[in-house]
C-alpha cells in the first residue's frame, strides 16, 4: 500500500503516491480543516477515501505491469524471450542441442530455469514442453491467443541448423 502519513510543518495528511507505466501519480487528503487537525470519526473518513484512490491505482498499476509483460515476451526477430536454444555439453563431452528456458517466474516471483532436449523429445516436442513451462510460470492461458503465438514461434529445422554452424565456430 502506498498510503502514507505526512506531518511536516507544511503538510498534516496522507498521500497517495504509485508508478504506473512511467508516471507518477499523487494525491494528497489534508487531515486540517478550519486550521484544526481531524480527530476521529472526521480522520477515518479522510483515510478511507485515500485507500480508496489507492487502491484504484493498484489495480490500474497492475494492469499496466501486466501489458508491460505480455508485450515484451518477443524479441524484435519475432523470437520468444527466454527460449534460447542451446548446444549443451554432457559430462560426457557430447554435444545435445537443448531449449533452455531462463525466465521470471510470475508464479513463484524469482526466476526459473531448465532445459529441455531436442534429442529427446524431438524438435515440435521439445518445443512445446519448453512453451508449457514458460506459460505455467508467466500466467499465460494455454486456451488464449498468445499461447497459439508462443506455439507458432517454434524455430524450424534450417534455423536450428544455422544456429548450430554458428555455435561449432565459436
Amino acid at each position: 500500500m502506498s498510503v502514507e502519513l505526512l506531518d511536516t510543518t507544511r503538510f498534516h495528511g496522507f498521500r497517495v503516491r504509485r508508478q504506473i507505466a512511467g508516471k507518477t501519480f499523487q494525491e494528497y487528503f489534508s487531515l486540517k480543516a478550519n486550521g484544526k487537525r481531524m480527530r476521529g470519526a472526521d480522520r477515518a473518513k479522510v483515510k478511507a477515501k485515500a485507500e480508496s484512490r489507492d487502491s484504484v491505482l493498484a489495480k490500474q498499476q497492475a494492469k499496466a505491469k501486466t501489458e508491460v509483460a505480455r508485450s515484451s515476451l518477443f524479441d524484435t526477430k519475432g523470437k520468444v524471450r527466454g527460449i534460447l536454444f542451446r548446444m549443451k555439453t554432457e559430462k560426457s563431452g557430447t554435444r545435445t542441442p537443448v531449449f533452455q528456458i531462463g525466465i521470471m517466474s510470475t508464479k513463484l516471483d524469482k526466476i526459473v530455469n531448465t532445459t529441455v532436449s531436442i534429442n529427446l523429445h524431438g524438435l515440435k516436442g521439445a518445443w512445446q514442453k519448453a512453451v508449457d513451462f514458460y506459460v505455467q510460470h508467466k500466467k499465460i492461458s494455454k486456451k488464449s491467443l498468445l499461447y497459439r503465438k508462443l506455439v507458432r514461434a517454434q524455430p524450424n529445422k534450417a534455423q536450428l541448423d544455422a544456429m548450430k554452424k554458428r555455435r561449432k565456430r565459436r
